[in-house]
């Protein structure tokens, strides 16, 4: 097996990159970057730290993040599996990288920076939803923003609303009886389970 070990070794593979794609880097949310992320509701954030790395999905109301000004985000954190990898991780490491998606849109637009965990509790009434407020919020200091091109979501298929693929997955009913050796009965867990998220959401 052959790997590539120098950075020349990579650039050849792939060339130069564009002039647009340098341009489009910003240092800040520029206001067509904030038009984007105010009409976005999912992102994935990635966090590293002392035990390894995390993505995980977020998702609320359009929108998903509040702007506090042009180097400031708000990320509400509600309570899903409690397991909390990536809240862990940015005690030891700040440093963030967002995701945001937007349905039928083919580009996607990236956001690094570095977070605190928010309990103020005014700020986490302000971010309620249905009368609920966040546990915590990332409060981020945006040092890079850019999209990308659509060209992934145009090779998936992602929008394309497709469907063929999905009984081709496995239920979340047959993982965690799979994982559990059989603890859980998967028909069950997922028959029940559309009410238990309903009643969990916020």
């Amino acid at each position: 097996m052959k790997f590539v070990q120098t950075p020349d070794q990579l650039e050849a593979l792939f060339g130069p990159p564009s002039a647009n794609s340098l341009r489009k880097e910003t240092d800040h949310l520029h206001p067509v970057y904030r038009r984007w992320i105010e009409a976005s509701g999912f992102a994935v954030l990635a966090t590293s730290g002392p035990t390894g790395l995390d993505t995980s999905p977020r998702g609320d109301p359009v929108p998903l993040v509040r702007i506090i000004d042009e180097h400031t985000l708000v990320l509400p954190e509600r309570k899903g599996n409690n397991r909390i990898d990536g809240l862990r991780n940015i005690l030891h490491d700040p440093r963030v990288s967002l995701i945001f998606l937007i349905p039928g849109v083919d580009e996607t637009l990236r956001v690094n920076g570095r977070a605190q965990i928010s309990v103020d509790p005014e700020l986490l009434h302000s971010l309620a939803v249905d009368g609920k407020p966040p546990a915590c919020a990332l409060w981020i200091r945006v040092e890079q923003v850019f999209f990308q091109c659509g060209k992934s979501m145009m090779r998936s298929g992602l929008w394309q609303g497709r469907t063929d693929h999905a009984p081709l997955a496995p239920s979340a009913g047959e993982i965690f009886a799979a994982l559990s050796d059989g603890e859980v009965d998967a028909t069950q867990y997922d028959r029940e389970k559309p009410q238990r998220l309903r009643d969990g959401m916020y």
